[in-house]
């Protein structure tokens, strides 16, 4: 694969060069990244903007509805009235009451009930005429029922049988709101007759439609009274009213406070300062209320929250930034409660060695110079063993650790390996070389291994597809697993090497994407690591974008090792958006390339079965 720059980053008519959102360097955070720039919230009320805390209760309209019906299901009963009130702010703005003729007789036992007789609905009219009227009438409101999926259930019906678009209200039902705050001690149940003397609705409900939604208005204004005390005082929050949430947790949803929208960063702090948790998302608000609710399930999180103290967030130009950011401070502050990214240190590369005859080793990060061959980086000793053990398989390289002469002693002899003919003997003389050992000059040896690794995987998967194979036959199961394990290390270091090596050989790579908005997102990208975002607006200049964006961006020293010169998952997010769809290569000093042959064209929407498949 070859990615060429991109000329086409046109200027619009008339654009302009002001304005672009710049995200600077993104030098690791020195503190906490506090500044300017950064949000944080504590356990001290602050005062916030509505558009930050959401919608108030009081500002909201509400239909409360209920309906009377035939029976008890929707798919054979029908509607014979409707009444709903429009509240917002505790007043009554507005009434709807229709008997409905249901076109069918009303049963006895209904009719004793509700008082609605067949001959009340005879002359009313039907359904298809009352619907559309009263859908108009709660346009834009939140719909209110007592039992809410029993009335939504029956207008839906409806509205299917009209092929009429239903419009999408949200829905609020009382009956799980009671259930929260309405204890058994207080009511032996839940109904709506129970709840108005309970909260002494100034109407009883007696089953018709318009007095049973008067009664639930009032009940639904206890049911808030009620609920402000546990923080549920906006729309937002009836969300997740009636979540099992501990009592503590949901009292320190004020946390929350103040996040702000779109991507970025957010850190959980402790009460020594110490940083718990770092997180990301591209809107920040909605992700750090989430934890206050039943919607975070794990528990080492809710452990977390109870002893975090505030929450620090840092606004993004891009998701990319937040992304970044978000890995940098986790190899930062090595959050207790973060599980990964926390210690690029411990990465592991393998490597062919520089000796007179060379063999694959296994190095830590920062330990293999520039320039060598390498597969990985892995996140474990273990995983990099595997990979090795497969190159093995396949090439008949030396596995033995100690230093050999350049010329191999006249009474040097060889090893097990050789006489099993897994290694091609470079420490005897050819004369005394095992029959059964490779006859290849070692050179050749680690010519083959070194391509396997930077350019064509293909030996080591035919080797270890045809060792798998046999193992299946002869129903060893395990020895196939072991084999399967390997080569699935193998390749996925090995095709991790190829995605990265052309990055963080760059020295610069400049690239933008479209955004929504019909402007751009632009990065730029000095050897693996992310020197800088910014966004382009629509209207503006996008080339004079990018050069404030270069200007900008991050001086990143040439990297030693075989390494990035950041993170390599940070070189990963990269990778990943530069291969995006819509990327524009600007500027790139080497341009993008990856093998042909190399091991991606394995793990790419393949499982390792799929690969033994093809080959056996």
């Amino acid at each position: 694969m070859h990615a060429q720059p991109s000329s086409d980053l046109r200027p619009a008519p008339g654009a302009r060069a002001a304005g672009k959102r710049l995200s600077g360097a993104l030098r690791p955070a020195t503190g906490l990244l506090r500044g300017p720039a950064e949000v944080e919230t504590t356990g001290t009320p602050v005062q916030l903007g509505l558009d930050e805390l959401g919608t108030p209760l009081s500002e909201v309209t509400f239909v409360v509805v209920d309906l009377e019906t035939t029976g008890g299901s929707s798919k054979d009963a029908g509607i014979t009235e409707i009444g709903a009130v429009k509240v917002r702010g505790g007043e009554v703005i507005g009434e709807f009451q229709s008997l409905v003729n249901p076109g069918h007789p009303v049963p006895a036992f209904i009719a004793r009930l509700t008082g609605i007789t067949t001959l009340m609905v005879s002359s009313a009219p039907s359904i298809e005429l009352v619907l559309p009227s009263f859908l108009e009438f709660a346009r834009g409101t939140v719909l209110v029922a007592h039992n809410a999926p029993f009335d939504i259930s029956f207008l839906k019906a409806a509205a299917r049988s009209m092929d009429l678009a239903w419009p999408g209200n949200q829905v609020l039902d009382t009956v799980p709101l009671a259930r929260r705050v309405v204890t058994r001690d207080e009511a032996p149940n839940h109904k709506l007759g129970t709840l108005a003397a309970l909260f002494r609705a100034t109407i009883t409900p007696d089953h018709r439609a318009l007095s049973d939604a008067r009664a639930t208005v009032d009940v639904m204004h206890a049911l808030f009274d009620r609920m402000a005390p546990l923080g549920i005082t906006h729309l937002e929050d009836l969300a997740t009213a009636t979540d099992p949430v501990p009592a503590d947790v949901r009292r320190r949803r004020h946390l929350a406070d103040g996040m702000p929208s779109g991507p970025g960063v957010y850190m959980f702090v402790g009460p020594q300062d110490e940083v718990l948790y770092v997180g990301t998302s591209t809107d920040v608000r909605t992700r750090v209320r989430s934890y206050f609710t039943a919607a975070e399930k794990r528990g080492r999180m809710t452990e977390m929250i109870r002893l975090a103290v505030t929450v620090r967030a840092v606004p993004c130009a891009t998701a990319l930034e937040a992304r970044v950011r978000e890995l940098r401070l986790i190899t930062e502050h090595a959050p207790r409660y973060n599980r990964r990214s926390k210690h690029p240190e411990r990465m592991h590369w393998v490597r062919v060695s520089s000796e007179a005859y060379p063999r694959l080793t296994v190095v830590r990060d920062g330990t293999a110079a520039l320039g060598e061959p390498v597969v990985g980086p892995f996140v474990s000793r273990a995983r990099a063993t595997e990979a090795v053990e497969a190159l093995q398989s396949a090439h008949q390289v030396r596995q033995c650790t100690k230093k050999l002469p350049a010329l191999p002693s006249a009474t040097a002899s060889a090893c097990v390996l050789a006489e099993m003919g897994r290694c091609s003997a470079p420490c005897v003389r050819p004369s005394s070389r095992p029959t059964t050992a490779p006859d290849d000059d070692y050179a050749d040896v680690v010519a083959g291994l070194v391509r396997s690794m930077e350019h064509d995987p293909s030996p080591v998967v035919a080797a270890l597809a045809r060792r798998i194979a046999e193992h299946v036959e002869q129903q060893r199961f395990e020895d196939a697993g072991t084999d399967r394990d390997r080569l699935e290390a193998f390749l996925a270091g090995a095709a991790r090497a190829q995605r990265l090596a052309p990055v963080v050989a760059s020295a610069q790579i400049v690239a933008a994407r479209p955004t929504s908005a019909a402007g751009w997102e632009i990065v730029v990208v000095r050897y693996g690591r992310l020197a800088t975002t910014a966004v382009c607006r629509h209207g503006e200049d996008p080339l004079a974008a990018v050069e404030a964006a270069v200007a900008a961006a991050e001086h990143v020293p040439a990297p030693t090792s075989a390494g990035p010169a950041c993170h390599p998952e940070e070189t990963d997010l990269v990778v990943a958006w530069l291969r995006s769809e819509g990327v524009r290569l600007v500027e790139s000093d080497l341009g993008l390339t990856c093998p042909v042959a190399g091991a991606e064209r394995y793990v790419v929407g393949r499982t390792t079965a799929d690969v033994v498949s093809a080959v056996s």
